[in-house]
């Protein structure tokens, strides 16, 4: 495979069995995205939409995700930003930024997680209760 310069979305509810090259399938029933890494390596790249990982901007053609997609965990070790579906690529990550951009992406997502699971109301209530919050 090739490595691609441009994606262009595919509103979909689900992924396809096999995705194809230069298309980022967006499925906001599953607020999720998925490509195959504008590397060319084939290997599948799911990005969740949500305030702690990425987020999506479209512009009635084209697409932004933000922040950039750091493919740590594939082979390729690809980095690259996907802004109004160009690809534009990124410098290759130590192993030690690797580590503090997963331990900073955790701790994003565990506060994220935890403001979700006690809203405001609720905080609010363990508070006048005196059970914290």
């Amino acid at each position: 495979m090739k490595a691609v310069n441009f994606l262009r979305p595919q509103f979909v509810d689900t992924f396809p069995p096999v995705m194809d090259t230069g298309v980022l399938y967006v499925s906001i029933p599953y607020s999720t995205c998925g490509h195959l890494c504008a590397c060319g390596c084939g290997e599948e790249v799911v990005t969740p939409l949500n305030p702690a990982q990425w987020a999506l901007t479209y512009d009635g053609e084209t697409v932004s995700l933000m922040p950039s997609i750091g493919n740590w965990g594939l082979r390729c070790r690809s980095h690259y930003w996907i802004t109004q579906g160009k690809v534009l690529w990124s410098r290759r990550y130590t192993a030690h930024e690797i580590d503090v951009n997963r331990e900073r992406d955790r701790k994003v997502l565990q506060q994220q997680l935890g403001e979700s699971r006690y809203g405001r109301l609720d905080r609010l209530y363990r508070r006048v209760r005196g059970q914290g919050g």
